[in-house]
């Protein structure tokens, strides 16, 4: 799954348009290394995403295509 993709259907970035932006301002890292939108995301990742001054650092648990608001924090486990 596409890296913009993924932070948008995990909620951890709102829009897709935005995770792309950000994507495209290097703010989002993978395993330490800037992404492009493009990525494709595989289980086990660690992403860091900048948010201003705060830096949210996750790994991806699950991959899927479709999921529940509620489920939606399963797709990832907060690092730091």
């Amino acid at each position: 799954m596409r890296l913009d993709k993924y932070l948008k259907i995990s909620r951890i970035i709102k829009r897709r348009t935005i995770a792309n932006e950000a994507c495209d301002a290097g703010r989002v890292m993978v395993n330490g290394k800037a992404a492009r939108a493009s990525y494709d995301v595989k289980v086990g990742d660690v992403l860091e995403i900048e948010f201003g001054t705060r830096v949210v650092k996750v790994q991806v648990t699950q991959i899927t295509e479709s999921v529940k608001k509620d489920d939606a924090v399963s797709l990832y486990k907060i690092i730091e």
